[in-house]
């Protein structure tokens, strides 16, 4: 991130209208990526949300205040170059997907991941058309090879914008269906972070809170509610 980090040179911040999109501009000067790929974004209500970052920057530009932005320059630096590698990695989350993979015990936390994560299996049988297998304990549950293309066919339907997005999504939760479902506005994207979250849960209810775990998860459920509004803001009106 260091590569485009900056003092602050201009005194006017404006979204606008751009060629295949919308852009940033500072001083009437389009704003670049880090890889100096003309930033162009899908919508209106995203320029605007950037444009309000570089806005509030007011001495050294400080890219981690900047999460709309940052997500952009993954779209267009990364996602948009190696777009056909990060949907099959994302894919590949659905043969090992969370929801899948059950305790052996105690019997509350086993009924406790029947009752959170069953009902999305089956939502994503009749939502999606892939219906997941689960399994008790950590050997491998081998998915029904009709239903992981499938959720690649669906994974491969995003811009790359969106898959920028998706991709932290799956990345936090460690699930697949979870990033469907968020994506697809299943649940309130909070639950969905709690339903991410079970197993932790119910150790920190069982041994305590860890305060450096908590601090991590803090961070992680930030992040998370992020990569949801990024993906919302690819999905806003065009004009704005």
């Amino acid at each position: 991130m260091s590569a485009w980090k900056a003092k602050r040179f201009w005194k006017e911040t404006k979204a606008a209208e751009a060629e295949r999109g919308f852009t940033v501009l500072l001083d009437g000067r389009s704003v670049k990526t880090p890889a100096k790929t003309p930033l162009i974004v899908p919508t209106m209500a995203m320029a605007e949300a950037i444009a309000a970052e570089w806005d509030a920057q007011e001495d050294e530009v400080q890219p981690l205040t900047m999460p709309v932005m940052r997500g952009a320059n993954a779209a267009l630096d990364k996602v948009t170059h190696q777009f056909d590698e990060v949907a099959a990695m994302l894919a590949e989350y659905g043969a090992t997907d969370l929801l899948c993979y059950r305790a052996e015990s105690p019997r509350e936390l086993i009924d406790r991941q029947a009752q959170s994560w069953d009902p999305l299996l089956d939502w994503a049988a009749e939502a999606l058309g892939a219906r997941l297998g689960s399994a008790q304990g950590v050997m491998f549950v081998s998915q029904d090879a009709a239903a992981l293309e499938k959720l690649h066919d669906l994974v491969r339907q995003m811009t790359p914008f969106e898959l920028a997005a998706f991709h932290d999504l799956v990345g936090i939760s460690g699930s697949l269906i979870l990033g469907f479902a968020a994506v697809r506005d299943h649940l309130p994207i909070e639950q969905i972070w709690d339903l991410s979250r079970v197993d932790e849960t119910w150790q920190a209810e069982q041994w305590g809170v860890d305060d450096e775990a908590a601090e991590q998860a803090a961070m992680k459920r930030k992040e998370f509610l992020r990569a949801k509004r990024f993906y919302e803001l690819c999905q806003a009106d065009q004009t704005g």
